[in-house]
Formats: C-alpha cells, sequence, structure tokens
C-alpha cells in the first residue's frame, strides 16, 4: 500500500475517533470470522501484510465443531494472509468504543487468492463471467422473523410484543400496521445501513408474524454480497438492541411460511453496456434462454449452497409460499425460477430457491455458475410455466444427504466453483448432519417413546 494511500487512511481513522478495527471475512456458513486490532497493529499489517490465520477456519462447522478428516485440510495450521479490502471499510454503528469493520480476502503464502475462501469463491465466477464479455448484476431479498429472546433451544419460537403491547397475528402480508409496530427497529436499521454503506430498496412484511423482507439496491454480486454479508449481523445487532431476537432461519416456526433469499440476476454485454438478457428488439436474448437452460439443469446439483442446513428443507413443502421445482415462467410466483415483467434494459431472473440460511457470497456465485454453465454449454430451458409450479414435480433435493450427494459427484459445477472448495465445503456440511443424527428430537419422545 502506497504512503499517500495510508495518510488518507489514517486521517479517516483519526477523523472518525477509531480506536479499534475488527477484520472480517466470511466463514464457509457465512458467520463473521476474523481478528480484532487496535489501529496501529491495523495500520502496520496493511504495510507488512502480517495479518494471518489458519486455514482451518474453514474446516469448521456452523455449531464451531471441526471436521474430523478432510481431504483438504490437514490442520498442519498452514496460515493464510489477511488482506483487508479497504472499500469495504466502515465505521460501525453498534459499538460503544468508535470501531470500524474491513472485509477481508483471504491468499495463501504465494500470493495467489485462496481457493477455499467463500469470497474468493465469488470473485472467481465474476473473472469467469468477465473472460466471456459479461458483467453481472444481481440484487438480494432477505426475509427474517423478529422473535422474543429464546435462551433455551429445546422452547419454539414466540413471536413478540409489538408497540400496541399485541403480539402480531398471521395474514399480516404487506400489512403497514404491522411494519409499525416495529417502526423503532426497523427506523435503527435503516440507520445502520445507511451508516454501513448497505444500499436499502424496500421494506415489506411478509406473511408470518413479524416475519419482514428488506430488498437491497441491485449492482455487483461482490458488493451485494458484502452488504447482505454485514446486513445479517447489523440486523441481529439492531434486535438486541430491542432486546429481542431476528433470526434468518429459513424455517423457525412450525407452520409459518419460511425465510428466503430470492436472488435477481442478469448479465451486461462488457462491450455494448446493454443487458445481455435482451436481443436488439427488446425481446429475450439467447443469453437470456441459456442461462435459465444451465439454471434448470444445475440448480438441483448447487442446492446445498441454497438449502445448507436440515432446517432449509422445511421450507420446500407445497403452499409453503416456497418453490418446489426448477420450472420457470413469467411473473410466476409459484415456480423456482421466475422473470418478472419489466423493460428489455431490466430483464432478470430471479431465483426463488435461496433461504435466508445460506451463505450469501456462495448462493451468489452457485445461482451465477449455474448461468455461466449454461451460456457455455449452450443449454435450452423448458417452456415456461404459467400455471402453478406446485403442481408439477417436485425435482429439487428433498433432503440435505441428497443435497450433499449431489454436489460431489457434480464434476462441471466443481470445475467452475473449485475442486477443493467443493470437496471441503461437502464435509463440512456432511459433518454438521452427522451431528444432527445424534440429536433426540422432542417429536421422537413424544410420539415413539411409548407407542413402539
Amino acid at each position: 500500500m502506497d504512503k499517500s494511500s495510508l495518510k488518507e487512511l489514517g486521517r479517516w481513522l483519526e477523523l472518525n475517533t477509531i480506536t479499534e478495527v475488527e477484520c472480517v471475512f466470511p466463514d464457509m456458513a457465512g458467520s463473521t470470522k476474523g481478528k480484532i486490532l487496535p489501529v496501529n497493529r491495523f495500520i502496520k499489517c496493511l504495510e507488512d501484510q502480517s495479518l494471518r490465520i489458519a486455514d482451518s477456519v474453514f474446516g469448521q462447522t456452523v455449531s464451531g465443531n471441526w471436521i474430523d478428516e478432510s481431504a483438504i485440510i490437514d490442520y498442519v495450521e498452514e496460515d493464510m494472509i489477511m488482506i483487508p479490502d479497504l472499500t469495504t471499510l466502515r465505521k460501525l454503528p453498534w459499538n460503544k468504543e468508535p470501531t470500524a469493520q474491513v472485509i477481508c480476502d483471504l491468499h495463501n503464502k504465494s500470493g495467489e487468492p485462496s481457493l477455499i475462501a467463500p469470497r474468493q469463491v465469488l470473485s472467481k465466477i465474476i473473472k469467469l463471467l468477465k473472460e466471456d464479455g459479461y458483467r453481472a448484476v444481481v440484487a438480494p431479498e432477505l426475509e427474517f422473523y423478529l422473535c422474543e429472546k429464546n435462551l433455551d433451544p429445546n422452547l419454539p419460537l414466540q413471536t413478540p410484543i409489538g408497540k400496541s403491547g399485541r403480539k402480531a397475528n398471521e395474514g399480516d402480508v404487506f400489512g403497514i400496521d404491522a411494519v409499525n409496530e416495529f417502526d423503532a427497529l426497523t427506523d435503527d436499521i435503516y440507520d445502520y445501513c445507511e451508516t454501513l454503506g448497505i444500499g436499502v430498496d424496500t421494506l415489506v412484511h411478509e406473511s408470518g408474524p413479524s416475519q419482514i423482507e428488506i430488498n437491497l439496491n441491485h449492482g455487483d454480486p461482490l458488493k451485494l454480497a458484502d452488504q447482505a454479508f454485514i446486513f445479517k449481523r447489523a440486523v441481529r445487532q439492531v434486535a438486541l438492541k430491542h432486546n429481542i431476537h431476528a433470526t434468518f432461519m429459513a424455517k423457525p416456526h412450525q407452520g409459518q411460511p419460511g425465510s428466503s433469499m430470492h436472488i435477481h440476476q442478469n448479465l451486461i454485454s462488457i462491450a455494448s453496456g446493454k443487458n445481455a438478457f435482451s436481443d436488439s428488439s427488446g425481446k429475450e436474448s439467447e443469453i437470456f434462454y441459456n442461462f435459465i437452460g444451465g439454471l434448470q439443469t444445475y440448480l438441483p446439483d448447487a442446492m446445498v449452497f441454497f438449502a445448507p442446513y436440515v432446517n432449509s428443507y422445511r421450507r420446500f413443502v407445497i403452499d409453503a409460499s416456497a418453490p418446489i421445482n426448477t420450472h420457470w415462467g413469467f411473473e410466476n410466483r409459484t415456480v423456482g425460477l421466475r422473470v418478472p415483467l419489466s423493460s428489455p434494459e431490466s430483464k432478470r431472473v430471479e431465483n426463488r430457491i435461496p433461504g435466508a440460511d445460506t451463505n450469501p457470497y456462495l448462493a451468489i456465485a452457485a445461482s451465477l455458475a449455474c448461468g455461466y454453465l449454461g451460456i457455455k454449454e449452450k443449454l435450452e430451458p423448458e417452456k415456461p410455466i404459467s400455471g402453478s409450479g406446485f403442481e408439477r414435480r417436485h425435482n429439487i433435493p428433498k433432503y440435505l444427504p441428497d443435497a450433499i450427494k449431489r454436489v460431489k459427484v457434480s464434476d462441471n459445477l466443481a470445475e467452475v466453483m473449485g475442486e477443493d472448495f467443493i470437496t471441503l465445503y461437502a464435509e463440512v456440511k456432511q459433518t454438521e448432519h452427522d451431528a444432527y443424527q445424534n440429536v433426540i428430537s422432542a417429536w421422537e419422545r413424544d410420539h415413539l417413546l411409548l407407542n413402539v
């Protein structure tokens, strides 16, 4: 880093009275990992690239356990270099001490980007598209539930009490008054997002009690993944400030709709600067159809990135607002791949499969990778449907073990996302599922204890 840039950075840190810097990155789950440094140490690590972390962090499960045996990580604790991306430097709005946060890229000792770091996996897909002359544009839509603080995981979640003194009822979809029950909280979310440079588009109340959806502005995939990554952390911090919890679990309530992270996506031709999904007459282009063909072909193989946990698959049941297959259609919200009505300049595909519990870097990377493969292989999609997608066959994996098997044998997906990464990610998911299998649930005690 040159002296003038360091000097400019020093002025920013001083102006904002920053005393500490959180150097963070997303792990496999999309959780925030990293190190907290005093300002002087942060400046020094920029000068000599001395900020390191063990690559075994990517062999850790969502519960904090480790893979017992790995074909990729040997636990000799080989260090990776954490290189802060200073375009992501922001002051944190929730810390009492003036603290900044910066997202880091992970590089190996030779200086090459890590092949197993989720942010670098997305960067790789962006690079592949760029080499073929395309710039991707995405816009995530994130849903989450507000709930009372849950201190006992054996107890179901409870809907929090709003400012009226009452709990939310079902059927408040798009209800303005339902959102206003927590307007002090949503105001804080907007304030936090502004401070963190997160572009918020719209806010609505969704179908579940105290379920909120917030859409992010469209833009560069890496920047939007960064924003979604930080957004989830910010929402949880705001909720804690208001003495409740916010959860991005895919299915936190029995009998209620799940929470999704729909991804709107399209490609821009770098040569012309125009939407590659529309031809010169404004109609759907061949690239548009190939992209959908790729999603239909490879999305079942990539399902573990869109539904990474046992709980994720509880969303995909008929009449629960989540799609159950990869059919596509124009302005059809019952299918996995929706094409919203729009101008030729805004023509895009909405992937409605991902849950809110995904790692945003990996969900966006996998979705773009499927479309990229469709373009490379010139895949033709099935015909669009206009009826209910719920009346068609369920053609995506129904359970986590099935999704793990699919991704392990998808050679084409491994080629674009990285063989080592796919292997390690599958190992993490298998370890998590094995841990789940050791848990005896309340349902089993309730129905099997005295009846079998």
